[in-house]
């Protein structure tokens, strides 16, 4: 049996005692990531199985959990757990750090535990006890994911229990291992002209070409000095070669000629095309209207691979071993590199204050006056005249689409390159306007 869990979960293992936890956390764990609550016990009142110091040792636990998951550090939890109460703290904090948690389960029978308790001459266990805890592990299964357990694993037989596959799978936003160099694209927002300019003014130069309208139709760009290029998101809506857009990034992003995190605009097409109804403001409708001209016959085995390639998308990535992080909208530093719908969502929107203006659109926070992290974010998502330095974050929306400017940084030299619009696209209502400080157009 392959066990599979994200490189940064908090790991809640649930069974009976003598269901070989303890075992399983030896074996597949480093000791410093496994929190055993005997041990937390023990170390309170030099016994282990002085039941009356359990919720002083949890306590005591939870902290520890608590410093680590702070530090980005796998955690695993090795105790019964078989109850709700004991794990709804745990996943509670996997919540407020931003981490995914795991249930691994061990329903081996009670008859089974009691042998391997026997074997292992360690303390009796009770059979009622044994028994107890199995049941309420039975009764827990259904109920995990309802918790908010992330992924749950079951381990029913005593060879998987000792099994020695265990894999732990980077996040979508690991890409530490990528150093760069890096060509870093605000909005294109449907731009391609201005966007196939600047790619050529920073080096890249067509490899390839094919006809027809699929999604892999078109130019394929390759840096001659083998450069990254990294897209910010918002490939569509708004400007006018919305589909030559998608296919030009999809076609560099598939031959790994760059990277592209998910924006806004990008998460509600993909709604679009798995048969959400979506709201065809902000410029949608430019990009519906180029889907419904694609011959019937196309329309579909072009708007499956699409659905299929915005869904992998990463919220954000981390770059240059944590050097770097790109994200559509931008990302606090206690938030990159991790995993939770609050990461996502700041990805994709930035951050608000909770208030709305006098055209009831929401108002929104600075975040980058206060950032203080270590790692340089750049993003885009609101659109500004020129790109300015702020404690060591950079946006490079220069609003193309509405008359202004297609942007680029230039990683690690910390250079910009722009391409002027040929035209303003797309004129904003006031409210959107002054609500969003775009660029004048």
């Amino acid at each position: 049996m392959k066990i599979s869990i994200p490189e940064l979960s908090l790991v809640v293992l649930v069974g009976p005692a003598g269901a070989g936890k303890s075992t399983f956390a030896q074996r597949h764990f480093r000791p410093t990531e496994v929190l055993s609550s005997d041990f937390f016990r023990g170390l309170l009142c030099d016994d282990e199985s002085v039941q009356e110091a359990t919720v002083d040792a949890f306590n005591v636990l939870t902290q520890i959990v608590a410093k680590r998951l702070t530090g980005g550090r796998l955690t695993v939890i090795d105790a019964t757990n078989v109850q709700p109460e004991d794990r709804k703290p745990l996943v509670a904090l996997a919540r407020k750090h931003h981490c995914v948690p795991v249930a691994i389960v061990f329903d081996l029978p009670p008859a089974e535990c009691q042998r391997r308790i026997r074997e292992r001459g360690v303390r009796p266990v009770p059979r009622d006890v044994i028994e107890r805890q199995h049941g309420r592990m039975k009764e827990s299964i259904p109920l995990l994911m309802r918790e908010g357990f992330e992924r749950v694993i079951r381990v029913g037989e005593e060879s998987s229990v000792d099994a020695p596959a265990l894999e732990r799978e980077p996040l979508p936003s690991n890409l530490r291992h990528e150093y760069g160099p890096f060509d870093i694209i605000g909005d294109v927002h449907g731009c391609c002209t201005e966007l196939e300019t600047l790619l050529d003014d920073l080096g890249y130069a067509v490899e390839s070409r094919s006809e027809g309208e699929s999604l892999s139709a078109g130019p394929v760009y390759r840096h001659r000095e083998r450069r990254l290029a990294v897209f910010l998101g918002d490939l569509g809506d708004r400007g006018p070669r919305i589909l030559d857009t998608i296919r030009l990034v999809y076609n560099m992003v598939s031959r790994r000629r760059a990277i592209c995190v998910m924006g806004n605009h990008d998460i509600k097409l993909l709604r679009r095309l798995k048969g959400h109804r979506v709201k065809q403001s902000y410029g949608f409708d430019r990009t519906v209207t180029e889907l419904e001209a694609l011959p019937p016959d196309v329309r579909g085995a072009f708007g499956e691979p699409l659905a299929a390639f915005l869904a992998g998308l990463p919220s954000h990535c981390v770059l240059d071993d944590g050097r770097l992080v790109v994200a559509h909208a931008g990302m606090r530093q206690e938030l990159q590199g991790r995993s939770s719908a609050k990461v996502h969502h700041f990805a994709l929107y930035g951050e608000t204050t909770g208030e709305t203006d006098e055209f009831g659109a929401p108002v929104r926070y600075n975040w980058a006056a206060e950032y203080a992290g270590a790692a340089m974010v750049v993003y885009g998502h609101t659109p500004v005249v020129e790109p300015v330095w702020q404690n060591r974050t950079l946006n490079v929306d220069t609003g193309c689409v509405f008359g202004g400017k297609l942007t680029a940084l230039r990683y690690p030299e910390k250079e910009w390159v722009s391409v002027a619009a040929r035209e303003r696209y797309f004129v904003p209502d006031r409210s959107h306007q002054e609500a969003t400080d775009q660029v004048p157009v």
